[in-house]
């Protein structure tokens, strides 16, 4: 099961990285889980300053934009 997190504010960018990113997992048939952290802190654990962020089982594939949903596909498998 891929491990799915974004990590930003809740800003309008944030909430569209987490639709691309769940649009781009269903459209790969993968099992997922899809979590959005908030806190700052949590997020600054990441070693992130800028948001929104995708974090694929732990690791950071992408910083301060919304990548296109081919691009996404491609960071999810």
């Amino acid at each position: 099961m891929k491990k799915i997190q974004i990590l930003g504010t809740g800003c309008r960018k944030c909430g569209l990285l987490a639709e691309t990113a769940e649009n781009a997992a269903k459209a790969l048939g993968l099992e997922y889980s899809l979590e959005k952290i908030t806190s700052l802190d949590d997020i600054a654990s990441f070693g992130v300053m800028f948001t929104p962020a995708l974090v694929v089982d732990g690791t950071v594939k992408v910083l301060g934009r919304v990548p296109s949903i081919e691009e996404t596909k491609k960071l999810l498998c």
